[in-house]
C-alpha cells in the first residue's frame, strides 16, 4: 500500500520508515525542506519518494499523495516556542487534515501523548487538541498515545542519561515523585505498524505503556542501577517550575524551551488507561530496565538511528535555516586556511566527517568548551548536543553548536552553520580541493556581523581564531583514524 509519512526525518519517523519498507509498502516522506534529507541511504530506496510541504501553510498541490492508503501524523511543535507552540500545532493539524481529506486515504495514524486527567499541562492539552482536530475529519483516525518514550536518542532518555551520568547527588523538585508510564521505542513502533489499516482500530484511541509504572525518581535510580552507578536523590519542596527548567537546561543537553514544556508536563501523572490493543496485536511490553539496556546496546555499537538533537527542537532555528546554505561574501569577515595534504586524502575526509562530539575539534578543545559554556549561560545551545553518530553525518544533523547545511562526501565538502548565540551569523566550511597539481584542505570560517556589536565581537575573538583555526586545520591533515 501507499503511505504518507510526515515527520519522516524526525525521531520516530526515521525509525518507522525502514519498518514500513520492510513490509513492502511504498512510502511518501513528507519533509519541510528536501535539502535536509541525505542524498544517500534509505531515502534513496526505490520505495521512497519525497513530498515537500510545510503544514504551517495550506497545501494546494495534492497530486503526489492523492492515491495514498494511509497517513501517519508525527509532527510535533512542542519546543517551537514557549508561547506559541499550541497555535502552531493546531494550524499544522488543520492543514494536514485538509490535505488528507482530498486523498483516497482510509486511515490517519497519530502518535500523541497520554492525556487522561482533567487538569493537563499545556503540552498535553495541545496534544489532545490535535487529536480532536484529526478526529473531526472524514478519514478515520487511530490515535496511539504514549508517555515517556525510552530509546537511544529520545529526548526523555537523553535527559535522564545526562542527569544520572553527570550528577552523583541530585537535589530535585517534587515532580520527581510523579508517576509516569515509560515505554520502549520499539514497542511504540510495534503499535504504529500494527494498527496500519486494521479495521478494528479505525476511529479508536489507545493509551500505550511499557511493563512498569514508575515515578521519575524511580526511573533515575533504575537507570543508575543498569549502568552500575551509585546515585542519591534529595527531593525539596521549594524548587519552582522556572528554577526546575533552568536546572534541566544547564545540566542536560535540552533547550530551555523544551525544558519548560517538559517540566510543566512532569507535574501531571501520565499512566496509560487499560485497553485491548496490546492483546489484539500480540505485543509484549518491555520493562523500563530492558528498554535502557537496549538503548545502550545501540549507543555502544554506534548505531543510534535517530536523535531528538538532530531535530530543530534542539535549537532556536527553524526550517528557514537552509536559506543560509549559500555563504555570503559582502560585508563579511573571513578566516581561510589552506593546508597541503601529504597523507591519504581519504583519511583527511574521515577526520572531517568525525569532527565534533567525543572526538572534539582537533585543537584547543578547552577553548571550544569554554565557548560552549558561555553560549549556554547566554541562553544558547552550548556544546552538549554532540553528534548522533561518530563517523556518519547528514544534512540537517546537529554537531555541537553547529547545524550541518551540507555534507557531501563525493564533493569533499562539509558546511556548518552556527546555532550559538552571536551578534551576527557564522559558517564553517571544509573542502578538499586540487590546486596546481597538489591536494589541499581549504578551511573557511565566515562571519557576517550584525551592527557594531558584531564587528567588535570579531575583533575581540580574532586572536583566538588565529591559534584555534590554524591548529585545527593543521591537525585535520595530520591526525590518523586511531585518534
Amino acid at each position: 500500500m501507499k503511505i504518507l509519512l510526515t515527520g519522516a526525518s524526525g525521531y520516530i519517523g526515521k525509525r518507522l520508515l525502514p519498518l514500513l519498507l520492510e513490509q513492502g509498502h511504498e512510502v511518501v516522506c513528507c519533509v519541510r525542506d528536501k535539502r535536509r534529507i541525505p542524498s544517500e541511504g534509505i531515502y534513496n530506496h526505490q520505495g521512497v519518494s519525497l513530498f515537500e510541504a510545510d503544514f504551517l501553510k495550506e497545501i494546494t498541490d495534492v497530486s503526489p499523495v492523492h492515491d495514498i492508503d494511509c497517513a501517519y501524523y508525527l509532527i510535533h511543535s512542542m519546543s517551537a516556542g514557549i508561547k506559541d507552540f499550541e497555535i502552531m500545532e493546531e494550524i499544522s493539524a488543520t492543514n494536514f487534515l485538509s490535505l488528507v481529506s482530498k486523498t483516497s486515504a482510509k486511515q490517519i495514524i497519530y502518535l500523541g501523548g497520554i492525556a487522561n486527567h482533567t487538569i493537563l499541562s499545556r503540552h498535553l492539552a495541545s496534544r489532545k487538541k490535535v487529536e480532536e482536530i484529526l478526529a473531526s475529519g472524514t478519514v478515520p483516525l487511530t490515535a496511539i498515545k504514549a508517555g515517556i518514550i525510552v530509546g537511544s536518542g529520545s529526548a526523555s532518555f537523553e535527559i535522564i542519561r545526562d542527569l544520572v551520568e553527570k550528577l552523583p547527588f541530585m537535589i530535585t523538585p517534587r515532580w520527581v515523585n510523579t508517576r509516569t508510564h515509560p515505554i520502549a521505542v520499539r514497542n511504540v513502533l510495534e503499535y504504529l505498524t500494527g494498527v496500519l489499516l486494521r479495521s478494528e482500530t479505525l476511529g479508536k484511541s489507545y493509551d500505550v505503556g511499557g511493563a512498569d509504572v514508575l515515578s521519575y525518581k524511580e526511573m533515575l535510580l533504575q537507570y543508575a542501577e543498569v549502568r552500575g552507578l551509585k546515585r542519591f536523590i534529595l527531593t525539596v519542596p521549594v524548587m519552582t517550575p522556572r528554577i526546575s527548567s533552568y536546572w534541566l537546561y544547564f545540566v542536560t543537553s535540552t533547550s530551555y524551551k523544551l525544558a519548560v514544556n517538559l517540566v510543566n508536563s512532569m507535574k501531571i501523572e501520565v499512566v496509560a488507561t487499560p485497553n485491548n490493543l496490546q492483546e489484539m496485536l500480540s505485543i509484549v511490553p518491555l520493562s523500563y530496565r530492558k528498554a535502557v539496556q537496549l538503548a545502550f546496546q545501540k549507543i555502544e555499537q554506534n548505531d543510534v538511528v535517530s536523535s531528538w538533537k538532530d531535530s530543530f527542537i534542539s535549537s532556536y532555528a527553524d526550517s528557514s535555516l537552509f536559506k543560509h546554505i549559500d555563504i555570503p561574501s559582502d560585508g563579511c569577515f573571513v578566516d581561510r586556511r589552506l593546508k597541503l595534504i601529504s597523507a591519504n586524502e581519504e583519511q583527511v575526509l574521515d577526520n572531517i566527517w568525525s569532527i565534533g562530539g567525543k572526538r572534539g575539534w582537533y585543537y584547543a578543545d578547552w577553548l571550544w568548551g569554554l565557548r560552549g559554556f558561555i553560549d549556554k549561560v547566554c541562553g544558547g545551545v552550548g556544546l552538549r548536543r554532540g553528534r548522533t553518530n561518530m563517523h556518519t553525518i547528514y544534512n540537517g544533523d546537529t554537531l555541537d553548536f553547529w547545524r550541518v547545511l551540507a555534507a557531501d562526501r563525493p564533493e569533499k565538502r562539509l558546511l556548518l552553520y552556527a546555532e550559538m548565540k552571536l551578534p551576527g551569523e557564522a559558517w564553517l566550511e571544509f573542502r578538499i580541493i586540487e590546486k596546481e597539481g597538489n591536494t589541499y584542505l581549504q578551511q573557511t570560517a565566515t562571519f557576517r556581523p550584525s551592527g557594531l556589536s558584531g564587528r567588535l565581537y570579531w575583533y575581540l575573538v580574532s586572536p583566538f581564531h588565529f591559534f584555534v583555526f590554524n591548529g585545527m586545520a593543521n591537525n585535520l591533515v595530520k591526525y590518523t583514524a586511531t585518534l
